[in-house]
């Protein structure tokens, strides 16, 4: 299993997240006052944009990596994060079964699913495992920490286009949603001022 992420060039200077997270195994947002965070993702290029994104934030702090479901699981119950990255399609276990095990495990654990455009079926699914809310996995970095952010404080969060998505399906006989009236793309769904950080994690 791979905890660490790719050097680039061997000039990363800080200690790999692995290493990082055994160091601060056991203390939590109370103790630390930032919000722990573990990052799931098979993609490594997303895992350097979150790492990017996370580091400059000084309330947050990168606590491990997984690669797959199974290693997201066994990270969030070793190491005990405010908040885990989950996208919803992962190798060995998917996200959503990942999200329902930790949650049963750690309650207090807040999940983040990492959604595309079309996954509404599967955002309802991840709803029904306990997942606190959904972030798209284009947005920009200003956008994905408060989302982070407001999971930390126990606050539900979808985008945008999700919130209508879900709205329709409960409002639709049959919880069948509509979906001629949702167009938005990901670049609409979130929106922040020019001076705000923009690092997205698709680049």
């Amino acid at each position: 299993m791979s905890h660490t992420a790719d050097a680039a060039h061997g000039h990363e200077s800080h200690p790999p997240p692995r290493r990082a997270a055994i160091a601060g195994k056991g203390m939590t947002r109370r103790s630390t006052g930032c919000t722990r965070v573990l990052v799931a993702d098979d993609h490594s290029t997303f895992r350097r944009g979150m790492r990017a994104i996370l580091g400059m934030d000084a309330e947050t702090e990168l606590v491990g990596e997984a690669t797959d479901g199974e290693e997201a699981v066994e990270l969030a119950q070793e190491l005990r994060p405010d908040v885990i990255m989950m996208p919803l399609n992962m190798p060995k276990v998917s996200g959503i079964e990942a999200t329902r095990q930790i949650l049963e495990a750690s309650p207090d654990t807040a999940v983040l699913m990492l959604t595309t455009f079309e996954d509404d079926d599967s955002v309802f699914a991840a709803m029904r495992a306990g997942a606190q809310g959904s972030v798209l996995k284009g947005a920009d970095g200003a956008a994905t920490l408060r989302a982070i952010h407001a999971v930390a404080n126990g606050e539900s969060i979808f985008s945008p286009t999700i919130t209508q998505r879900l709205t329709e399906y409960f409002a639709t006989p049959g919880g069948e949603p509509k979906t001629s009236s949702v167009q938005a793309s990901e670049e609409s769904a979130y929106r922040t001022s020019e001076t705000t950080p923009s690092t997205r994690l698709d680049e």
